[in-house]
């Protein structure tokens, strides 16, 4: 018989913590199919990442779904669309749903996802920062994050345009915790932002110039 490899020899642990330094999913998903030994450290490695991205990775909602089954201490999760296509749909999200991390997670990305409805979003479990941009979300989502997410510090809705100044002023009524949101690219009007400052006058609204116009309205024109 042949001499046993010597990266065979490596306790479990130590060959977990390797694995965990590798960063594409693609070579771990061929290290897994090693044998039972590399399986397992493989699903171990996962075990202890608090930080997942597939930003940049073909990932489907089964694909996406099993990873983060496998990363218990997952805190940030983030499936933002890339040129390259994460597509991730609102059955990813539910399958997700049920992952043990979720009650764990602080800050979830889903921009440019625009599989992503109403529907997947109000799954999400109460966040810090959640990051909704580029999406087809409606006040629908902003009711089920006021919900659920009394945490949540900082959210982005970059070119969110089917939300409207109803479900702002929801959310920032019943997210009490809401320091910045981004709104750039939205059709709500000026109002609206001077709605959600007398709210909560301390919430940063971005972009800086929303806010600056919400503060410093234009003098009204008087006809000659």
């Amino acid at each position: 018989m042949g001499r046993e490899a010597a990266i065979d020899r490596l306790p479990l642990d130590l060959l977990a913590y390797i694995f965990s330094l590798v960063t594409s999913f693609t070579e771990l998903a061929q290290a897994s199919g090693v044998c039972k030994k590399w399986r397992k450290a493989v699903n171990q490695s996962m075990a202890r990442r608090e930080s997942l991205s597939f930003a940049g990775w073909k990932m489907d909602d089964d694909s996406t779904s099993r990873l983060v089954h496998l990363a218990y201490n997952l805190k940030e999760l983030d499936i933002s669309r890339s040129r390259w296509g994460c597509h991730v749909t609102d059955n990813g999200l539910y399958q997700i749903a049920s992952a043990r991390c979720v009650a764990n997670l602080t800050s979830i990305s889903l921009w440019g996802m625009t599989a992503i409805t109403d529907s997947g979003v109000s799954r999400t479990s109460s966040l810090q920062h959640l990051n909704i941009g580029g999406t087809f979300i409606t006040d629908e989502s902003l009711f089920a994050i006021a919900e659920r997410c009394h945490q949540l510090k900082t959210i982005g809705m970059w070119c969110c345009r089917h939300v409207t100044e109803r479900g702002l002023v929801v959310l920032v009524n019943k997210c009490r915790k809401l320091e910045s949101i981004n709104l750039w690219g939205t059709r709500v009007p000026v109002d609206c932002f001077i709605a959600l400052l007398s709210i909560s006058p301390a919430l940063q609204i971005k972009p800086i110039q929303l806010l600056l116009n919400a503060q410093n309205p234009p003098p009204l024109l008087h006809a000659v």
